[in-house]
């Protein structure tokens, strides 16, 4: 499975289309993915240098075009425009210097998914040719256990990048590259120590990202003759000395995004502040309403559903049951007033807040940090609301987006945190589960919060309770097991180190069976996996290879294998590891019984090659007759029958077939 030969086989089940030309031993390297188009057209066309001489990112060009090691370490405090300055770099380089078919470099972000994130294995790095690859490190550095010691491994990595036209820019904070080590690590070293101008920042993405130069005047720096601060009403919202290049692009993304009109332009102003003054001014206004409060609760996590959907979510927020008194029921303002009251546009009797881009997540954070009280009841609210059936059951990605970026906002693990006890509030549901699940893989990706959500998903995936586990099981079978595919394993490998197969174990395999099928993580599944059952005897090892070589879900994983088998003879030798050490393990043995009976059936629909399948088994076979499961397949069980797949099976195996001593059916039908 060489670089850029793929193939998939799913649901060609009575043919064999193998992945070929590559070796599923080969050591695989860090994921990574290309840097996104928005980014290149910032560097390319709005790019605001820090000083007349270019700053941070003409240093880091100069390195990187010098003759020492295709390294440049970008160092420095949050909110100065690292990122952007290594990417414009590596741009600068790729038209320099391009490749020796006359294209650019391929720009591309290398992911940090270190099995043991203290001690990154800088081997992994991966070195093609005619690549510049970003790493940012800027969360991780300071948990790094020997920074001198990867550091210099960085270095010597970017002197073999050199040697085939590839380059590397780090990302790193303020204070954790050693550079005072050693000369050696001090001369890669650009400090980013001053950002951008926002306002050229702004001015820049208005006029050449969103292409709106007809607002430029909403960002005009000009002073006012009335000595109120700038002509320009939004140009005011940005400071020299405090706002962050990205503070500038999130507010001309907002002024593009607005009504070109005098209410479109406080719009974007104030959803740029965050909603702050509307939102204290709202919750002063409503201090003896509790209701309306609720109201505006209720309608942040449904907003867009049916007006009384969202009342009757209110009441059920504060403990009460709908109304019975009718002259309580026609006293006071219509439901209608009441949202607009709180800032909801009715229309068509469905209540939305989206016409207030930011005010929903804004709401929410105030409460959150104002009233912590209120997190416990909230949470076992939002699960009522969530249920199968109810307004929110339809809404789940939009509140999960809510609650990831209420703990990037806060930046703190403690919301995290606070999120993972709603795991254990009795309530055990696919769909409460699955809401946490998302919540804390959006939250894994995040570039601050990310590496301490991380820490806490492999501690977590260690937890006795079967539920808590379960909800590593299905982080890791989403986005976060696509970006950080080794983290990803090793947490699985946790989870079905578990001593009894219960709900957690089978959603672990299940997210195994689904990260090995993506052809780019099968290597790296496969490798990870023969090393935990054969090197290290996990009880986990023999489960994560019983299950990857079950052809009943997916044939592919298995075809791939055999396939990689008869051109590689240490892979059909890990495979007859694996399964010596599988059998070996008695707490396994069903799941070697159920998978004998699996390939029986792939056989018999030619789904995989029958000659190297038959000598594996027979190997096997010769090892453990005498050892169950093997004998029980082969001589048969009391009570148990099997179908003409097994017993064919048992012909080739040159082995004596025992009548069935009677006939129920086999555990698995064709």
């Amino acid at each position: 499975m060489g670089a850029g030969v793929q193939a998939d086989v799913r649901g060609n089940k009575y043919s064999r289309i193998i992945v070929a030309g590559g070796n599923v031993t080969d050591k695989d390297p860090l994921p990574v993915t290309e840097i996104p188009d928005r980014e290149l057209e910032v560097v390319r066309e709005a790019w605001v240098p820090v000083a007349s001489d270019g700053g941070t990112a003409v240093d880091a060009f100069s390195l990187l075009a010098s003759d020492g090691p295709a390294l440049a370490v970008i160092a420095g405090p949050v909110g100065l425009g690292k990122r952007t300055a290594g990417i414009r770099a590596l741009w600068e380089v790729s038209q320099a210097e391009p490749t020796e078919d006359g294209a650019g470099l391929v720009l591309a972000e290398i992911q940090p998914d270190w099995d043991t994130p203290k001690t990154p294995d800088t081997s992994l790095l991966p070195n093609e040719p005619g690549t510049g690859y970003l790493l940012d490190v800027a969360a991780e550095i300071r948990s790094w256990e020997r920074p001198s010691t990867v550091a210099t491994a960085l270095v010597k990595r970017a002197e073999r990048l050199r040697e085939v036209g590839s380059y590397l820019v780090v990302i790193a904070d303020e204070h954790g590259w050693p550079e005072e080590e050693s000369p050696t690590l001090a001369t890669p070293v650009v400090r980013a120590k001053s950002g951008p101008s926002p306002h050229h920042v702004a001015i820049a993405h208005l006029e050449r990202v969103h292409h709106k130069p007809e607002r430029l005047t909403w960002l005009n720096t000009s002073a006012s003759t009335t000595g109120t601060g700038m002509v320009g009403k939004a140009a005011n919202l940005l400071h020299k000395e405090t706002s962050t290049p990205a503070d500038a692009a999130r507010l001309a993304t907002l002024l593009a995004q607005a009504d070109n009109s005098p209410q479109g332009l406080d719009n974007a102003i104030a959803a740029f502040r965050q909603w702050r003054k509307l939102i204290v001014d709202l919750f002063e206004e409503t201090k003896d309403r509790p209701a309306d409060r609720a109201l505006l609760i209720s309608a942040l996590f449904l907003s867009g559903d049916k007006a009384v959907s969202i009342e009757h979510a209110a009441q059920r927020l504060l403990g009460k049951e709908p109304e019975a008194d009718v002259e309580v029921i026609l006293r006071g303002p219509d439901l209608t007033a009441r949202l607009a009251a709180v800032h909801a546009k009715v229309t068509e009797r469905h209540a939305t807040l989206d016409h207030r881009p930011g005010y929903a997540q804004a709401v929410l954070n105030h409460l959150w940090h104002q009233r912590p009280d209120i997190h416990t009841h909230l949470l076992k609210w939002l699960d009522d609301v969530t249920a199968p059936g109810e307004p929110g059951a339809t809404r789940l990605a939009a509140i999960s987006n809510l609650l990831v970026e209420l703990a990037i906002a806060e930046n703190d693990i403690k919301v995290i945190e606070k999120i993972r006890t709603w795991i254990t509030n009795g309530n055990t549901s696919d769909e409460h589960l699955q809401l946490i699940a998302r919540v804390f893989a959006k939250a894994a990706e995040a570039d601050g919060l990310g590496p301490k959500v991380r820490a806490r998903l492999l501690s977590w995936a260690q937890d006795d309770e079967e539920s808590v586990a379960k909800v590593i099981a299905l982080v890791c079978q989403g986005n976060f097991a696509d970006r950080f595919p080794r983290q990803a394993l090793v947490r699985l490998r946790h989870i079905l180190d578990r001593a009894e197969p219960d709900a957690a174990v089978h959603r672990a395999e299940e997210a195994l069976r689904t990260l090995a099928a993506d052809p780019r993580h099968l290597l790296r599944a496969w490798g990870m996996v023969i090393k935990w059952a054969t090197e290290h005897g996990h009880l986990a090892g023999h489960r994560a290879f019983l299950s990857l070589l079950n052809p009943q879900h997916d044939p592919y994983v298995l075809q791939v294998l055999l396939d990689s088998a008869e051109q590689d003879p240490e892979v059909k030798q890990d495979l007859l590891r694996g399964w010596r050490a599988a059998l070996a393990d008695s707490r396994v043995a069903d799941q070697c019984r159920d998978l004998m009976i699996a390939w029986a059936y792939a056989l018999a629909d030619g789904l995989v090659p029958h000659e190297l399948t038959i000598d594996i088994l027979r190997q096997v076979v010769a090892e453990h007759l005498y050892d169950s499961p093997v004998s029980a397949f082969i001589f048969g069980e009391a009570g148990v029958s099997y179908d003409e797949p097994v017993i064919a099976l048992r012909k080739e195996l040159q082995v004596p077939i025992r009548p069935q001593a009677s006939t129920v059916p086999q555990p698995w039908g064709p």
